[in-house]
C-alpha cells in the first residue's frame, strides 16, 4: 500500500494499493496514445546552450511559455548526468525538462507533476528557449 495523501494529525490517509497505481498508469499511457518520445521528430531552437538555462528564463513548449525555476543535476551517472529544469505556467503548473547532458537532442523529455510526486512524460513537437 501506498499512502495517496500526507493527511493531518487525525486524519485518516487514503491508502492506494499497487494494482491501483499500475492501473492509472495504464490510464496515462493510453490517454498520451502510448506514444514513446524516442521516435518523435523534436524541433529544438535554442538561443544559448541548455546548460546556460537558469531562473527566471523562458522556455517555450508547444507555443506555450514556462518560466524556470531550477536547473540542476538529476542523477550523475558518472560519464554522463541526467539534468533536470524545473519550469511552471501562468497557472503554477508544474513541470521538468529532462536531458543526458552528452546527448540534449537525442533524450529531452518533458514531464508533468501530477498529485504531490510523480511525473509523467508528456508528448512534444518543439521546445525554444
Amino acid at each position: 500500500m501506498v499512502s495517496k495523501n500526507t493527511g493531518k494529525a487525525g486524519e485518516k490517509v487514503e491508502k492506494i494499493s499497487e494494482k491501483e497505481i499500475e492501473r492509472e498508469l495504464d490510464e496515462i499511457e493510453s490517454e498520451n496514445n502510448g506514444s514513446d518520445n524516442d521516435l518523435r521528430d523534436v524541433k529544438i531552437k535554442s538561443s544559448k546552450e541548455i546548460s546556460k538555462l537558469g531562473k527566471g528564463d523562458k522556455v517555450k513548449i508547444d507555443d506555450i511559455e514556462y518560466e524556470v525555476d531550477s536547473h540542476y543535476v538529476l542523477i550523475d551517472h558518472g560519464t554522463t548526468k541526467e539534468m533536470a529544469i524545473e519550469v511552471f505556467d501562468k497557472n503554477e503548473g508544474d513541470y521538468q525538462i529532462r536531458y543526458f547532458n552528452d546527448q540534449v537532442e537525442r533524450t529531452i523529455d518533458f514531464y508533468e507533476l501530477q498529485g504531490e510526486i510523480m511525473f509523467v512524460k508528456k508528448p512534444f513537437k518543439k521546445i525554444e528557449w
